[in-house]
């Protein structure tokens, strides 16, 4: 009778384990389908910004943030036109204002037009009412000036807070980072750039990167970026396309 006991005793411990072990692996399956939903979803699903995606071919994006100066946009437009590859371009109210012709032509070749909001250090802290005036400024120059509805949005410097990604989604926009950043704002030259790049242990399939097009040497160095990883194997396209 004792020893029924214990072997009953065991197998109810057994069919615990089991049941425990599912559980985990289950609840573990379906935490891992919410955060591919929250990537590759709608925007209402967004939660934190993208800096890259899962995809199953070779495509990632190369991506322009624009302030300040006009500085090297219209080579690199050149550059992209040359090489048949299309980018995702980020903008701020000040810079449409300042350089209409370049917004325009970047709108006309097909790339991406998105918002980088202000020129100012950084968003976050700003309030909600604050937020949603600055991207509706932004938006609302580059689709009176293009006709595109900009859907983009990358917080200056990559600085988010909860308040901010959730305005910005709030407002139709899906907040985008970075996971290859080329640093070619710190002015190394050329090569640094191009390493920066093409040998970035973050590079790969889904990846985003991330240059600016009034940083000295980006024109210079893109070239042998684009013609890199066209050689990798890597198929170049704007983040729009990238997040499908």
């Amino acid at each position: 009778m004792e020893k029924e006991i214990s072997f009953a005793w065991y197998r109810l411990r057994g069919l615990g384990l089991l049941c425990l072990c599912s559980f985990v692996f289950f609840f573990g399956a379906y935490l891992a389908n919410q955060k591919s939903l929250a990537v590759n979803g709608p925007a209402r699903a967004q939660t934190v910004p993208i800096d890259c995606v899962r995809r199953d071919d070779n495509a990632l994006a190369l991506s322009f943030d624009l302030t300040g100066s006009s500085g090297s946009v219209e080579v690199i437009l050149n550059i992209l036109k040359k090489y048949g590859v299309k980018a995702s371009f980020f903008v701020t109210s000040e810079w449409v204002d300042a350089y209409p012709g370049e917004t325009k032509r970047i709108a006309e070749e097909g790339h991406d037009i998105g918002s980088r909001g202000t020129d100012r250090e950084s968003m976050t802290g700003e309030s909600k009412a604050q937020v949603k005036k600055i991207l509706g400024e932004t938006r609302e120059k580059v689709e009176k000036l293009t006709g595109i509805r900009a859907s983009l949005f990358r917080a200056p410097y990559g600085e988010y807070d909860s308040s901010l990604t959730q305005t910005a989604v709030e407002e139709g926009y899906l907040p985008i980072r970075w996971s290859v950043d080329s640093e070619d704002w710190k002015d190394y030259g050329i090569e640094s750039i191009v390493k920066k790049v093409t040998e970035n242990r973050q590079l790969g399939a889904g990846a985003i990167i991330r240059m600016h097009g009034g940083a000295r040497h980006t024109a210079h160095a893109l070239e042998t970026i684009i013609s890199d990883l066209q050689q990798q194997g890597y198929a170049l396209t704007p983040i729009s396309t990238l997040i499908r």
